[in-house]
């Protein structure tokens, strides 16, 4: 009795960890709560070495001998998996080059609201010498006072900004995102199905920013609703809206996805993560350093900041910043025109 007993619930955990660590053969990485588990693979790889360590210890009890061998065996095919996909994917590099003619460097930093000072911003934007930078959760008088400190230090930018419920006073930051980009790369404007809400992504808004001379790239500033239990039909609904802001052309994501990699594996076309558009620090080191929550270490929590380009571009480096007070870390990716 406790043989069979002890093979059902093997067999069971067996199915259990294939499920947690490759979601998306099963078509469930977009379900609760395997979404949100396998958004902190970090932690799961840690949970499979605990429980390999009390499978150890139980291989000492003669009557559990089997059953703990069991265990110990999948436990440690299921941390080793998860490790694999992680080093694949990038553990922490510092692999951002020195800028060319041609580079474009975008930057994307969830704030927060004002948990970090505009002033600290803006040194950070001049320290990574940026081209486009997308702020979602930040006030576009924020974005203002950015762009004032930024023109005084000969790097100028110019503010664009979608704004959810304006009429609303003193309504949450996160219900607005601005971005800021170089002149150097055109005029821009903002399409006014972002202003007005008719195209857009569900709870918080994001920003479809297109040029109006010069041939720089669309940029699209991202922010995704979170996937809390009661929020995950508007989540997938947002995932989706995002891989349709990347068809074939020259585009530019940047912002909060509130997804990994792995939450996008049917959203892809042609190779790419979102629509046509390439995730940047999966390709440069970065894939699997956590930029959510700035208090778990980098790589227990979840990397859900992206920066995707389409294929006009190449991604030839990034890097995850300290956060600096936000409950994010900001990336900084370097792109260069393809061929």
């Amino acid at each position: 009795m406790f043989r069979v007993l002890g093979i059902l619930l093997t067999v069971l955990f067996a199915i259990a960890t294939a499920v947690v660590v490759w979601p998306q053969f099963f078509r469930l990485e977009q379900t609760y709560p395997f979404a949100q588990l396998v958004a902190v693979r970090g932690a799961v790889a840690a949970a499979f070495g605990v429980i390999a360590i009390v499978s150890l210890l139980l291989l000492f009890a003669k009557p559990l001998r089997g059953f703990a061998a069991s265990i110990l065996i999948v436990a440690l095919i299921g941390a080793g998996a998860t490790a694999a996909i992680g080093a694949v994917r990038g553990l922490g590099a510092d692999t951002l080059p020195e800028k060319t003619e041609g580079s474009v460097r975008v930057l994307t930093w969830n704030t927060a609201g004002e948990a970090i000072p505009a002033d600290d911003i803006a040194a950070e934007i001049l320290e990574q010498d940026a081209d486009i930078v997308a702020l979602p959760e930040t006030a576009e008088s924020v974005g203002a006072r950015i762009a004032v400190m930024l023109r005084e230090q000969g790097h100028p930018m110019w503010v664009h900004h979608v704004q959810f419920n304006p009429d609303v006073d003193n309504g949450p930051q996160a219900w607005q995102t601005t971005i800021l980009i170089s002149p150097d790369l055109g005029d821009y404007s903002v399409i006014q199905s972002s202003v007005d809400g008719t195209s857009n992504t569900s709870s918080v808004p994001s920003a479809v920013v297109m040029p109006v001379d010069g041939d720089g790239p669309t940029v699209v500033a991202v922010h995704a609703v979170a996937p809390r239990p009661e929020a995950m039909q508007r989540w997938q609904s947002d995932l989706a809206w995002i891989a349709d802001q990347c068809p074939q052309g020259d585009f530019i994501l940047a912002g909060d996805f509130n997804a990994t990699i792995d939450h996008m594996a049917s959203l892809g076309a042609d190779g790419g993560d979102m629509g046509y558009c390439r995730d940047v620090a999966t390709r440069t080191g970065n894939g699997a350093v956590a930029t959510w929550p700035a208090s778990y270490p980098e790589l227990l929590g979840a990397p859900i900041d992206h920066i995707m380009a389409s294929p006009n571009w190449e991604p030839t480096g990034s890097l995850v910043l300290d956060a600096d007070g936000s409950d994010h870390r900001g990336l900084v990716v370097q792109l260069e025109p393809a061929g």
